[in-house]
């Protein structure tokens, strides 16, 4: 597969900050449906690393809230951009894992990056009535 940005393609897993392998190291083949091409392996993550990916996605939480709301809607821009800048290699990698046309993959990205947009055009409006919780320790 011929892709402008090669490192768009990853066989590893990004878990707290980093790319990681399996623990036990398993790796399983990600094959083109359309013609039977092997493209890569990939980790086969289980129970431990899925748990890893959750508790460093809720420590990384506090940070992402003391970040204000244009900041966050900035992020979601830049991420949104980038989407747009490497849709023609995304559809690629879609195309080749999924086997469907590349029309449409390219399609899903655009429609994919939509949401993106969306949420960081409303990421900048922060108003509201704000409803006391149960706990002090939920919002």
């Amino acid at each position: 597969m011929n892709l402008k940005d090669s490192k768009l393609l990853r066989n590893r897993a990004y878990i707290d900050g980093r790319w990681v392998e399996a623990d036990g190291g398993d790796r399983f083949p990600v094959t083109n449906p359309a013609n039977g091409a092997r493209l890569m392996e990939v980790p086969d993550m289980g129970a431990a690393e899925t748990r890893r990916a959750i508790e460093a996605a809720h420590a990384a939480l506090p940070g992402w809230r003391e970040l204000t709301a244009g900041e966050r809607a900035a992020i979601l821009r830049r991420w949104y951009e980038l989407m747009l800048a490497n849709e023609q290699d995304l559809a690629a990698i879609m195309t080749a894992e999924q086997g469907k046309p590349l029309a449409e993959a390219l399609g899903e990205v655009r429609y994919g990056a939509s949401f993106v947009e969306w949420f960081a055009e409303e990421g900048k409006r922060v108003y509201g009535d704000v409803i006391p919780s149960h706990g002090s320790d939920k919002r």
